[in-house]
Order: C-alpha cells, then structure tokens, then sequence
C-alpha cells in the first residue's frame, strides 16, 4: 500500500439508502440519491475519495446509491466494502457476495474488502485469497475483531503470500477498547492501517443532541443514547466545545481531529455537504497532548461506554 494515498478521513455511506440496517432504521434520516450526488461531488473535490459501504447497509441499498455516483470515474476513488458472515452460509457465499456488490457497486475490483465479524475467522479469511490472486479484491481486511483474531487472520494470508492490509472496528471516545487491547500499537508496528468507526457515536459526540434535543426514539442510536445518557456527556461536550473555539471549530471536528491524533483513519457517515467541509477542516487540526489528555480524560468520566449489539469487548492477549 505503499502507492496508494489515503485520505486522513474516510467517508461512510452506512446512512445512504433505506431498508434493514438503512439509513431510515439506524439514523432515523432518508436521504435521496439526489440530495446525496452534491455530498459525492464535495467529497471528490476535497480529495476525500475512500468510500465506505457494505452489502449489509440497506441490504445493498448504500452500494446502489454510491455505484451510481462513481460510474464514470473509477479511477478517481477507492471503494471500502464488506462480506458478512451470518450462521450457516454456504462455501461459496463470500465470492457471491462480493459478485453482487461488484455489481452493484458497478467496479471489476474492489480497493478494501473486509470480513465484517469474527464469526469462523479461518473459515472465511481463506475464501479471500483466491480472489486477491484474481485480482477482484486489492486490500483485505478484517472488522470487529480482537487482536488474537486479527493475528490468525494475518497468519492464513501470508502463508499465501498475501498481506492483511486494514482493521476497522468501533474507537471513539467514549470506546477505547481497541486501544486498550494494544491493537492499534499492533497495526502500527505491522504497518495495517486501522480505520476507526462510529468516531463520532452517531451524532452523540457532535453536540447537537441533548437532554431537550434527543435522538429520534426508535432508531438504533436513540435506543443507545436516551436523554438520561445524553445529559452524562454534558460535561465531555463542554470540553469539547471549549477546546474547537479555540481552532474555530465544533465538537464533530474534535471528535475526528482526536482520532487522527490516535493514528487512525476514522470513518465519518456523509449525508451533507457540510459534512465533508467539517471533515477537510477536522484533518488540518494538531491537537496538543494536553488537549488530548483532557480530552480522555473528560470521556472517562462520563462513565459512558456504547457498545454496538453486534460488538464483543476486545480483550488484551
């Protein structure tokens, strides 16, 4: 990966397109293709140009969306999506689920593609090499695992030659479990990048929600983030506020200029054009240690810790 230019920040399409695991489901919104073709040209202009989707977003609704935008210009982007492992599959459900999302994503290969859970690690981290020796799969990596999975993960590939490339899974202030786990000193001494998700805890670490201005009930991130949780971060917001006035910026913009700080590429869900603006302004902030300190140090405080349904801790090794 030595060649390839990635982006301080990588853009998220999980809220691109309704249905099971759509945008409508777990943020509450419904963007259209139209209203999301100015958030694609933004995003291209800025030079923010890795995509991240899944098969499971929308149940290939966001790769329909994004495969529209970028059908003419392939060259232009890297494209980030996922197989994932669901109780009993048969041996050849990875390959076809990655012939779909070629499909709809309307690309030959696809630049990341990721085991998106640890379900069978050995099982299916060996169905990706026959497809990065074709060609169809450029980068491999894996999501949502601990570092005991991700070292087999590494291991079966190599001993085909091949390279384990990414880890993504949840790190956000509130979430550090990865960090605690020593994955991503792992990453960083094996040279994989780590792609750190939900940053921003899915609108939470912005500070546009409270105690009178809640999430949408009935959304997976009001189920997670009620009033009485919201009003615990009051404090976290505060600092956080506190530190972005001083680079002129919001709470969103700290949230991600901290992650980079962290080492990672923190994937940021885009519906808004502002959102990429908010993005190209977070990668330009150099956080001092000590606002990162206070930083943590206020998020520990909280007593916060969100994990998604589908996440396990990530216990040291």
């Amino acid at each position: 990966m030595k060649n390839v230019k990635i982006p301080p920040i990588a853009l998220g399409t999980w809220s691109w397109g309704n249905g099971i695991n759509g945008g409508d489901a777990i943020f509450g919104n419904n963007p259209s293709e139209k209203e999301l073709q100015p958030v694609f040209n933004a995003a291209m202009n800025a030079g923010f140009n890795l995509l991240d989707t899944a098969a499971v977003y929308g149940m290939g609704a966001s790769e329909t969306i994004l495969g529209s935008f970028i059908k003419d210009r392939r060259s232009d982007v890297l494209i980030s999506t996922k197989f994932t492992p669901r109780g009993e599959q048969p041996e050849h459900a990875l390959e076809e689920m990655l012939t779909q999302s070629l499909n709809r994503l309307h690309i030959d290969f696809v630049d990341f593609y990721w085991i998106h859970n640890p379900n069978d690690v050995e099982r299916w981290t060996s169905k990706l090499i026959p497809l990065m020796k074709n060609g169809k799969i450029k980068y491999a990596g894996v999501s949502n695992h601990n570092l005991e999975e991700i070292k087999l993960a590494a291991a079966i590939l190599e001993k085909e030659g091949l390279q384990l490339s990414a880890v993504q899974n949840h790190y956000s202030l509130l979430y550090r479990s990865s960090e605690q786990a020593g994955i991503i000193d792992w990453c960083k001494e094996n040279n994989i990048l780590f792609f750190s998700y939900m940053v921003l805890e899915q609108g939470a670490l912005t500070g546009k929600y409270n105690i009178q201005n809640p999430f949408k009930p009935g959304t997976r991130r009001g189920d997670a983030f009620t009033p009485e949780v919201l009003q615990k971060l009051d404090h976290l917001i505060d600092v956080m506020r506190a530190i972005g006035n001083k680079y002129g910026v919001e709470c969103a913009q700290i949230a991600m200029a901290w992650a980079i700080a962290k080492g990672t590429v923190p994937i940021i869900g885009v519906t808004k054009t502002k959102h990429v603006e908010d993005a190209v302004t977070a990668a330009g902030i150099k956080l001092t240690e000590q606002e990162i300190i206070s930083l943590e140090t206020a998020a520990k405080e909280t007593g916060v810790e969100i994990k998604g349904t589908w996440e396990k801790s990530m216990h040291l090794i």
